[in-house]
């Protein structure tokens, strides 16, 4: 077994920046771990996806056509393990997002590869595939082998790898895949936008997020004002959203939003449970205040206090008087 195969991602005929990151995590390593790159796109018209991901790096793009344009976990499942079966890549990508662990970790146990999720780090080591993940809370991370693996399965982490700018000449291939086994097996009712915001927390280059430490709504709009005197984009982590005191456009992390651009973020009374540090672990410069010197968010701090967050805000807030 040789080659890449990467699963890209999709939604309301938009394709994912995920898929583009997975073509640069899969460039990063072609030479050395060798075979061919192809990326599957899967839809009811791969056709007119298939040209944006037609990037600088990929070999073979390969559309499958299953009569449907939404994600279905058992359809993208099915899928991918005949496209392994046939293809025989080495190596199979998917994102670590909320389609792709729906599904990922079951291809892996039907082709009986070496998986991994959550992964930001890629080597390929005297011919042996290396992967990185956080574990422990992110509070260490670790290196993951695949020894006496034919095919090894890894989700990678978003926002973490470089997608390739320069467009490729990949050769476009249909395939047929056999649906027969999940046909019936989930019904798509509807895709919910999320509600309209006036800000996106993935192009802010500087963000002030709050988290359970500043104890109560009633505190909210305060918070809210200084964000925007420090022109920063109000951020929050879970929850706060959980709550209702924010819509789920502020949230930053694995179930909100990744803060792509981010250059400075602030972190107010943040715990850094391993779901909001993937929203926001890759920014250059992160500030943390949370009165607790043990809690996660200090493992990917650039500077931290151990302060009141309270005394802080009234300390910036006296800058503006």
């Amino acid at each position: 077994m040789s080659g890449i195969l990467i699963i890209a991602e999709h939604i309301q005929g938009e394709l994912r920046d995920i898929s583009l990151e997975m073509i640069g995590a899969a460039n990063s390593i072609k030479e050395a771990y060798g075979g061919p790159v192809s990326v599957a796109v899967i839809s009811d018209d791969p056709t007119s996806l298939a040209e944006q991901v037609n990037l600088q790096g990929v070999d073979d793009i390969v559309t499958v056509d299953v009569g449907v344009s939404h994600f279905d976990a058992a359809i993208y499942e099915e899928v991918a393990c005949q496209l392994g079966a046939e293809l025989k890549p080495g190596l199979i990508l998917f994102g670590h997002t909320v389609n792709g662990m729906a599904c990922s970790a079951a291809v892996a146990a039907r082709l009986g590869s070496g998986f991994a999720s959550d992964v930001f780090g890629l080597q390929v080591i005297d011919g042996e595939l290396l992967a990185t993940r956080s574990a422990y809370g992110n509070k260490v991370n670790m290196e993951v082998e695949f020894g006496g693996k034919g095919v090894v399965t890894l989700a990678l982490r978003g926002a973490t790898f470089e997608a390739p700018e320069d467009k490729g000449s990949a050769t476009v291939t249909a395939r047929d895949v056999d649906l027969s086994i999940v046909t019936g097996i989930s019904r798509h009712v509807e895709y919910q936008e999320a509600p309209p915001s006036d800000i996106d927390i993935s192009k802010a280059e500087f963000i002030m997020s709050i988290g359970r430490g500043i104890q109560d709504q009633e505190n909210l709009p305060r918070f809210a004002e200084l964000a925007e005197r420090l022109g920063a984009t109000f951020g929050c982590s879970r929850p706060i959203v959980d709550s209702g005191w924010l819509p789920k456009p502020h949230q930053v992390g694995q179930s909100g939003k990744v803060a792509t651009d981010c250059k400075l973020y602030l972190a107010l009374g943040i715990s850094g449970a391993v779901q909001h540090l993937f929203g926001m672990k890759h920014v250059d410069t992160i500030i943390a205040v949370n009165t607790d010197p043990n809690a996660p968010i200090f493992n990917v701090a650039t500077y931290g206090a151990t302060i009141d967050l309270f005394e802080l805000t009234e300390a910036l807030e006296r800058q503006f008087n």
